[in-house]
């Protein structure tokens, strides 16, 4: 059964105390580390054919490229089933 909430409790500020003999000091800024990551060659042709221009991809299917060309057919196909 759903019912309406009619009335809402709101929460009283409770006062926090600190321990006796507790001093309070600031915390001081927490160093940064730094981290060196090689990318495999893989990792970077794969990048590469990723952002690659369709004009890149032309050139390269001109040279004989056949990822090139399949990915020129593959494009080719979906103009003319758009059609």
């Amino acid at each position: 059964m759903i019912s309406n909430v009619t009335s809402l409790a709101h929460p009283q500020p409770v006062a926090q105390s600190k321990p006796a003999g507790v001093k309070m000091t600031q915390s001081k800024p927490q160093q940064t580390s730094s981290a060196t990551v090689q990318v495999s060659s893989a990792a970077m042709a794969a990048l590469k054919e990723a952002t690659e221009t369709p004009v890149q991809t032309t050139k390269e299917a001109n040279a004989g490229d056949q990822q090139a060309k399949r990915l020129l057919g593959k494009e080719a196909a979906e103009r003319a089933a758009e059609k």
